[in-house]
């Protein structure tokens, strides 16, 4: 957890400004965020994108069926 000396604090990743510095001083008291998405959620993505367009597939051969 990052600690800013100026006003004796320490802060979380969230509540600091995006550069890394304290949003109370404006000092950069930590590396800046990777503000990237992390890879297993573009993996998430591709599954359930995957995953409904064979519900979609089956769901057109249903009808296909009853018709």
């Amino acid at each position: 957890m990052p600690w800013c000396e100026d006003c004796g604090r320490y802060y979380t990743p969230n509540t600091m400004a995006a550069d890394g510095s304290c949003p109370r001083c404006g000092r950069v008291i930590a590396e800046p965020r990777d503000e990237r998405l992390p890879w297993h959620f573009w993996l998430l993505v591709v599954a359930v994108t995957v995953y409904l367009g064979w519900r979609a597939v089956q769901g057109v051969v249903w009808l296909i069926d009853v018709v």
